[in-house]
């Protein structure tokens, strides 16, 4: 394909400096088409929105833009959202008569992303990353944001979803994975205490990125400090909670989500120090007194919650999560519960670390 051609269109209808010379492919997002622009004097990113996923882009984008505005407004380096010539936040356009939806940011240069967790130093510039992200918007109304994906991180919610696919079976694939479906039983009494927690007040209501795996990350190239946190498509009001619990899961784990030899899955005590001491040094004067107490318990709920996913798509047979193999999403549950079972085992070593690491702070 000549990108080039095919897309020189739309990242004209933007207010770019200078003209458009090239247009590549770039990234390893699964969402989005992302898209490197060059013009005669700087680089953007042009990314056409995936309108499946996202069904509302309006809401989308004015969530992303409220937040990105807020956090320039204090000087903080974020993604800065480059405005249609008719001075929109993204482009609404027709193509054979299908809607296509597009937007551009700013190329952020000389920085660098990370695929996996490398080390406990990387992992701890994650967590003061999100953390920092967090402490920023602490003061800002995340009433103000739409939740796009609805139920998004309501743990209760997945796991009627769950049972549902159970009942139903309609694969005949429960056969297969009883001893999943049993850990999922038998927590069930476990899954609630953020939701809850938010809906007495004792858990306050947030900005939450819901998406904070290292990859979201730019690092500067040569010192390896977070620049920016990207991908804001999943911005919607929730509990910091959820970010701090899906952090851990994917990058505490010593294996691959989708690992098929279960003898490599463990949960890395460590590497969960090293990046809650990031993560409290950031929001040690912002986070509750509740927070503080469930973010061990939060590693464990998202691990579950998304094990719990996975089996739900197994069962219901494949239609979310992308599979290369037909059993691919029982071995993405595998893995997350062996880790969530781990984590369960250590929560009080966990929260000794959390409270340790709190206490130096203060």
């Amino acid at each position: 394909m000549d990108y080039t051609k095919e897309f020189k269109g739309a990242a004209e209808a933007f207010q770019l400096d200078g003209e458009v010379v090239e247009i590549c492919p770039y990234g390893e997002g699964h969402i989005n088409q992302t898209l490197l622009v060059t013009t005669t004097k700087k680089r953007y990113i042009l990314q056409k929105m995936n309108t499946h996923v996202f069904a509302d882009p309006d809401s989308l984008m004015k969530n992303i833009c409220y937040v990105t505005e807020a956090l320039s407004a204090k000087g903080i380096e974020t993604l800065y959202v480059v405005p249609t010539k008719t001075k929109e936040s993204f482009l609404k356009r027709n193509k054979d008569g299908k809607e296509e939806c597009f937007r551009v940011y700013d190329f952020i240069e000389n920085t660098v992303t990370f695929q996996k967790v490398t080390d406990k130093e990387v992992f701890y510039n994650s967590g003061k990353a999100f953390g920092e992200f967090q402490n920023y918007l602490a003061s800002f109304d995340a009433s103000l944001l739409t939740e796009t994906i609805p139920n998004f991180h309501n743990t209760p919610k997945r796991y009627l979803d769950f049972e549902a696919a159970l009942k139903q079976d309609k694969l005949n694939r429960a056969k297969d994975c009883k001893e999943e479906i049993e850990f999922i039983l038998a927590h069930k009494d476990t899954l609630s205490k953020v939701v809850d927690g938010m809906k007495d007040g004792s858990i306050p209501l947030r900005v939450t990125h819901n998406d904070t795996k290292l990859n979201n990350i730019l690092m500067d190239e040569r010192t390896h400090q977070a620049r920016a946190v990207i991908d804001l498509d999943t911005i919607m009001p929730g509990s910091m909670l959820y970010d701090f619990g899906d952090s851990i899961r994917f990058g505490a784990s010593t294996a691959a989500e989708d690992e098929k030899d279960l003898s490599k899955v463990h949960f890395d005590v460590e590497l969960f120090k090293a990046y809650a001491e990031g993560y409290c040094q950031a929001v040690y004067k912002s986070i509750s007194k509740r927070e503080l107490e469930l973010l061990p318990y939060s590693a464990y709920l998202l691990t579950t919650e998304c094990g719990m996913r996975f089996l739900t798509d197994y069962l219901s047979g494949d239609t979310y999560f992308a599979i290369k193999y037909s059993d691919h999403n029982l071995i993405r549950t595998r893995t997350q519960l062996k880790l969530a079972g781990e984590i369960e085992k250590k929560i009080e070593e966990l929260q000794k670390i959390v409270q340790d690491i709190y206490q130096k702070l203060t």
